[in-house]
């Protein structure tokens, strides 16, 4: 376990990206250190609940499950925490998807306390300026920046982000929270927020 992850009291806040639950071909892709899709997914969600209380609070950065849909609703509800999605490319629920149609609502049955925007401000959470979003401002697990009219503009804040899988944790004020770049864990508030105040000093952010 990521021992910054571990420890504290009270509710904390936590932060995760691309899972990709049920999604057999990441294993591949991402070098994930897994000899099945089963094996994933069972210690992907053991290593949630071994960090996350049921009364904290999780951000999930979209890309959250690639399988069969109606296998979302066992996945989901087996996590601990209230969990908010900010969804991402892969997610059904995105607004870039061109039939969005009910499934907002159908993650929300699946085990999501809410499905918020795409973007979504959360200055108020670390006292400084900070935003997530699924995408980086710049760079991709690809070759090329795709989703180009989807990713944030960059005015100076520091950005929580996923989507670039294990092509770095922190970039500028750029930090990936993606489960390939965090040992397959969630990520903590606190930790984040130490990574953004040495990098302010440092001349990362204004």
């Amino acid at each position: 376990m990521d021992i910054e992850n571990a420890g504290g009291s009270g509710p904390r806040t936590w932060f995760t990206s691309d899972p990709h639950f049920g999604h057999g071909n990441i294993i591949t892709y991402c070098r994930r250190p897994f000899h099945s899709v089963e094996n994933m997914n069972k210690l992907l969600v053991m290593q949630w609940n071994e960090v996350v209380a049921p009364e904290d609070t999780v951000y999930v950065l979209g890309d959250v499950l690639l399988g069969r849909r109606e296998e979302m609703a066992g996945v989901i509800e087996s996590l601990n925490g209230t969990k908010l999605l900010i969804p991402g490319n892969h997610d059904r629920c995105w607004p870039g998807h061109k039939k969005v149609g009910t499934w907002p609502q159908r993650y929300v049955d699946g085990g999501f306390a809410q499905v918020l925007d795409p973007q979504v401000d959360l200055s108020h959470l670390f006292d400084m300026d900070v935003e997530a979003c699924h995408f980086p401002f710049s760079g991709d697990s690809h070759d090329e920046d795709r989703y180009s009219s989807h990713r944030p503009e960059d005015r100076g804040q520091w950005l929580l982000h996923g989507h670039v899988h294990n092509a770095w944790r922190v970039r500028d004020r750029q930090i990936n929270v993606g489960v390939d770049v965090w040992g397959y864990y969630p990520v903590q508030l606190e930790t984040l927020r130490t990574i953004m105040l040495a990098g302010t000093l440092a001349g990362a952010a204004p």
